[in-house]
This record gives C-alpha cells, structure tokens and sequence, in this order.
C-alpha cells in the first residue's frame, strides 16, 4: 500500500510541475517543443538532482516511463485546451498548481530520503531539493530570475518546514503514508495561503 500512495503521490507531483512549467511557457509564448522541454524540466528537475545525489539508479521518470509520454501529452495538448477554452494564462495559474509540486515532493523527497538510510538533516535538505530544483531551472528557461530566491513569499522555508513535520510524524510510529500525505497538505495550504495573502519573508537591505 505505501509504495503505491507513493507513487501516486510522485505522479501528482509530476503533473503539478509540468503543468507549471506548460503554463509558464506559454505565457512566454514558447513553441510547442519549448513548453513541453520546459514542462518537462521543472517536472523531472528535482527529483532527478535528488536521484543523483541519494545515487539512486534507474531515474524515478525512467522508472515511471509512462509519465515521461502522458507529460509530452499533456504539453502537446495543454496549450491549445487553454486558447480554446480562452483561459487567461496568468501567473497566479501558474503559482497552484506549482504549490501542489511544491508540497507533494517535499514530502515525498523527504521521506525518500530517510528510507534511504539518510540523516534526518540530510533528509529534510533533499526534500527541499526535490521541491525547488525543478521551478528553479524552469523560471531560468523562461528568463525569469528564479521566484523562489526574490519574491520574498516563503517557498523553500516552506519545504524546509515541511520535511521536519515528516520526520517528526515518524518517531510518533505513524503509518509512513500518513506522515506524507499530512506533511504535503500542510505545505501546499501554507503556500496557498502566502500566495493569497501576500506573506512575505525578511528582506534583506544594505544599510
């Protein structure tokens, strides 16, 4: 039962970013390759990094091959659904569903890691990875200064914060499917609501 809420979760979390990463690109009005590259990287973004630094082979999308093709799928389509439905692609489209990814591989990167025999720091930082790796790399493909390092709105802290709640829920004995799906839903409210109510972080001022 836990490894397929897991990989459940995981797709999820895939489809969140890629529909980020579509939508992005094609408010950037990117042709129909560049929407699903750019859909594609912030999906597999992060939890490829992850891979590569827990050295875990195969990938998890070359694992899950079937939501490399459902990803191509979804960019090929996506766009075309939105001009015909004439749904306006603005940014707050883009910010929920990457509020979704957001909280969904946090928690799943978290709790991978420490079934990995990972620390509980370890664990919490490649769950932070997971989670912003992949927006990173698409707000960079778009020629956007990465929004997750200057909006000011609480998105890793949000990751960070999310992890520990992982870790914590597993030495209360828990179900570990539990543990992740409570910590995804806390993160992903979290940010739905610095989204809404424009929570911001300290800036950081010269004197």
């Amino acid at each position: 039962m836990l490894e397929t809420f897991l990989i459940t979760l995981e797709a999820l979390g895939v489809l969140a970013f890629a529909l980020s990463g579509i939508i992005e690109a094609a408010r950037k009005q990117f042709d129909l390759v560049g929407v699903v590259m750019v859909g594609a990287i912030a999906a597999f973004g992060g939890g490829t990094l992850r891979d590569v630094l827990l050295d875990r082979r195969p990938f998890f999308w070359v694992e899950q091959e079937f939501w490399v093709w459902a990803l191509i799928g979804v960019g090929l389509v996506l766009p075309f659904f939105f001009r015909a439905n004439h749904i306006a692609l603005t940014e707050k489209a883009m910010l929920i569903p990457d509020a979704f990814g957001l909280g969904i591989f946090a928690a799943g990167g978290t709790h991978l890691a420490l079934v990995s025999g990972m620390s509980p720091m370890i664990s919490v930082l490649m769950g932070v990875i997971t989670a912003v790796a992949g927006g990173v790399l698409r707000d960079v493909l778009v020629n956007e200064v990465p929004r997750a390092f200057h909006d000011h709105q609480p998105y890793a802290a949000i990751a960070f914060a999310g992890g520990w709640v992982v870790v914590l829920l597993g030495y209360l004995q828990t179900p570990e499917y539990v543990d992740v799906l409570i910590a995804a839903v806390l993160m992903v409210a979290v940010r739905l609501l610095s989204v809404k109510f424009k929570w911001e972080l300290f800036r950081w001022r010269y004197l």
